[in-house]
């Protein structure tokens, strides 16, 4: 009888980190000037991913996009120092992406889907220009999944959009298979089985991000860096480490053994499922 005050208590502490991470991704989209500067660490992680053509792991921020490995410099892709937001890897070589132009840029505020097939080098706008800020990108079978302005949107070309469910969103993930779209609440995980349209009840307990890279593999990390893997699509978990850093800012899983993770004080990256972590760069508090 005594532990259901005790769960009900961590509940809605991890409720109320979540809904404050809620707040903070929903900002007014200003951008600092600057970027990372040499010998210095990154800040504000967003996104992580893996190029496929060149195994290299990309981390977007709040100050452009970097590739990061243990040991070395973080370096700057190509010459954007953008507020990236919501991005993901689509294909060999080609990502897609949103945010904020850096100021100065000549960049819009809100710079809708963006999308670059020489792995970051060069963007082209490819929709919602001036109009849209995707704080999440997952894709599957040839269908773009974003959240944006509180919205479910879907797009099969990158260009036309069909808006879908409003709910208050950290996080989406798409199943390998397309059949089932999950995202983070500051109530639970709720889940969706017609591309987005409708959620189900939220269920516990909170996650902060999910990354779904195969089918019987399942992954989220919760508002304290503690990982977790489902193998029946979130009904139910088994807990993996904690991330070293605290609060997350990113999750990626690549493959089922391959995960990405940023916290509080770094980018950390798994090659056994989640069981342990090594640190491929600092970030700044």
């Amino acid at each position: 009888m005594t532990a259901r005050p005790a769960a009900r208590t961590l509940r809605t502490t991890a409720s109320i980190t979540l809904a404050v991470l809620l707040l903070a991704a929903c900002g007014d989209g200003s951008t600092d000037t600057g970027g990372a500067p040499e010998g210095q660490a990154l800040s504000h992680v967003h996104g992580l991913g893996v190029g496929s053509a060149d195994g290299r792991v990309y981390v977007a921020t709040h100050d452009g996009l970097y590739t990061v490995a243990a040991g070395k410099q973080p370096n700057l892709v190509g010459d954007r120092k953008d507020d990236f937001m919501g991005f993901t890897v689509t294909g060999e070589g080609t990502f897609i992406a949103s945010g904020h132009g850096a100021e100065g840029s000549g960049r819009p505020g809100n710079l809708g889907l963006i999308e670059s097939k020489d792995a970051g080098r060069t963007w082209s706008a490819r929709s919602l220009e001036g109009d849209a800020d995707f704080h999440s990108l997952d894709s599957a079978r040839g269908t773009v999944y974003g959240y944006a302005g509180g919205r479910i949107r879907i797009s099969s070309d990158l260009q036309t959009w069909e808006d879908r469910a409003s709910l208050e969103a950290l996080d989406l993930a798409v199943s390998p298979a397309g059949d089932k779209l999950l995202a983070t609440t500051a109530e639970g995980v709720v889940a969706s089985t017609d591309g987005g349209r409708t959620f189900g009840e939220a269920a516990d307990p909170v996650r902060a991000f999910v990354s779904w890279p195969a089918e019987e593999s399942l992954f989220a990390i919760d508002v304290s860096g503690r990982m977790s893997r489902s193998e029946d699509g979130g009904q139910t978990w088994k807990p993996l480490a904690t991330v070293p850093g605290g609060q997350p800012q990113a999750l990626t899983a690549v493959t089922a053994d391959h995960i990405l993770a940023a916290t509080q004080n770094g980018v950390y990256e798994s090659r056994d499922g989640g069981r342990t972590f090594v640190e491929l760069a600092p970030l700044a508090a």
